[in-house]
């Protein structure tokens, strides 16, 4: 579906604003760990990726009113990547997906070690916290506020969704997982980190509570559809084009695919996009990006 916005030349502009914010993130680091630590930190996180979370970030903090159009509001939203990273990090660990590849380069583990990639993955996780905290305070978010969008980020990374989300994961390989158990384990594993983008712009940007839950609807909505295409591309694309190995089939993971059929899976991805962004339009909220970036989750070919 064809839009007017242009998404290819957004994508490029914010995404070079979100790896400048995350190089300064792991230079804020230095001296605060042991070098070897911090090395393999920058390699998980400035290992490239497509940025999307901190680039919705930015994108619901406009959405919702936000004003600041500085670098402080790409600090705040690169928290949510510095979270991401280490998810990545640990999950490709060998004691879960042992992993070889990622993004087309070594793991981390496999560059630095088993031992330092879980030390720094760890190290991540407060970094994230403090980034979030001082990058709010910056841009003049009162303590209520800061204490909301750390809270949500915090939230969405632990043990009630993220991190949750990746122990079900691992619990059900080998299982046949039904479309509800599937629907929960993502909406932790991947959507959870997702949404609290969606909700972090919003606080950050002091929206109203409507524009609060708009947002929040569509990013579950996209957190699904993003898992759902995953999925899609982990059944019918290659190592080379994925840049990652294994595969879920390889892991005998429930996905998408295994569950609904491919066709079913691409027709379930297309009804979370349009959920999304019929949740936008009910809450009165007008977001050509947000929208462009929903029709982006399922589109994309990596």
């Amino acid at each position: 579906m064809k839009t007017a916005f242009d998404l290819e030349d957004y994508l490029a502009a914010e995404g070079a604003r979100v790896e400048s914010a995350l190089a300064r993130s792991v230079e804020a680091l230095h001296g605060r760990l042991d070098e070897d630590v911090r090395l393999a930190l920058g390699h998980g996180v400035l290992s490239g990726g497509k940025r999307i979370r901190p680039i919705l970030c930015v994108t619901a903090y406009r959405a919702a009113g936000g004003t600041a159009c500085d670098e402080r509001i790409y600090d705040l939203a690169a928290s949510l990547e510095l979270i991401h990273a280490y998810s990545l990090m640990h999950d490709d660990l060998p004691c879960m997906d042992d992993a070889e590849l990622r993004r087309g380069k070594h793991t981390t583990h496999r560059a630095h070690g088993e031992d330092l990639t879980t030390r720094a993955g760890a190290a991540l996780i407060p970094a994230a916290a403090l980034q979030a905290w001082t990058a709010a305070e910056a841009m003049g978010c009162d303590q209520a506020t800061r204490a909301r969008v750390v809270r949500a980020l915090m939230e969405a990374a632990g043990g009630g969704g993220m991190v949750g989300g990746q122990w079900l994961d691992l619990d059900a390989e080998g299982r046949s997982l039904g479309a509800d158990e599937l629907d929960g384990l993502h909406r932790r594993k991947t959507g959870a980190l997702l949404t609290a983008s969606l909700v972090m712009g919003a606080e950050a940007a002091g929206a109203p509570p409507e524009v609060r839950a708009s947002l929040q609807g569509y990013g579950r909505a996209i957190g699904l559809a993003f898992q759902i295409a995953d999925d899609i591309l982990d059944a019918t694309s290659t190592v080379e084009a994925l840049g990652k190995h294994p595969s879920d089939a390889h892991l005998e993971k429930s996905t998408y695919v295994s569950v609904y059929g491919l066709a079913e899976a691409e027709r379930h991805a297309r009804a979370q996009v349009e959920e999304a962004c019929g949740v936008l339009r009910d809450g009165g909220v007008e977001a050509p990006a947000l929208e462009a970036l929903a029709r982006f989750v399922v589109d994309r070919q990596h």
